[in-house]
């Protein structure tokens, strides 16, 4: 082994070394900042109006369009949600202060039975001013949705102001949904 060889052999695991530190570096200080957070998944409506859509509701009730989101001329709260999905349960409470607080949330049950979105709904509590159904899940690919549950905030005007993957919870909704409702109201 020639000796450029030999140097380049002993001096690549500080390399890698130097590679990660930086990495770890720039992790930490994103956090420092409240830069990070791992749940964060982009998302390209952020920005844009709402996708077209329009779905039936639950039996014997209107589902919505679009143009329904951005017709209260307030903000609003997409919420996918389905039966059986139990971070969906987790997230019910916020979703119900929400709601008491006058927030306009509107749901869509995604790649669920009536009769199972029903009974949860009576279970869990119904926070939503509409909701509408994707049992295909069409919508869903529509907005680009990860999984459920995933809620949007959408501006008076129809444009999506921001995504969150995953339930929410107290520290979501005083951090960043709270300070939205304030900027948008």
């Amino acid at each position: 082994m020639s000796p450029l060889a030999r140097r380049a052999l002993l001096l690549a695991p500080l390399g890698l070394l130097a590679v990660g530190g930086t990495a770890m570096y720039v992790l930490l200080e994103r956090m420092r900042t409240d830069d990070f957070d791992p749940r964060r998944v982009p998302s390209v409506l952020v920005g844009k109006t709402v996708p077209d859509f329009a779905l039936d509701g639950q039996p014997g009730l209107p589902g919505f369009t679009r143009a329904d989101l951005a017709a209260p001329g307030r903000p609003v709260l997409l919420n996918f949600f389905a039966s059986w999905c139990l971070p969906c349960v987790a997230e019910a409470p916020q979703l119900m202060a929400l709601q008491r607080r006058g927030v306009a949330i509107f749901g869509i049950a995604y790649k669920d039975k009536a009769e199972a979105t029903e009974v949860f709904l009576k279970r869990h509590g119904n926070p939503f001013a509409r909701i509408g159904r994707d049992p295909e899940g069409r919508a869903g690919m529509e907005f680009g949705l990860y999984g459920v549950p995933e809620t949007y905030f959408i501006d008076g005007a129809g444009i999506v102001r921001a995504r969150w993957a995953g339930a929410l919870t107290d520290a979501l909704v005083s951090g960043s949904i709270d300070p939205l409702l304030k900027k948008y109201a």
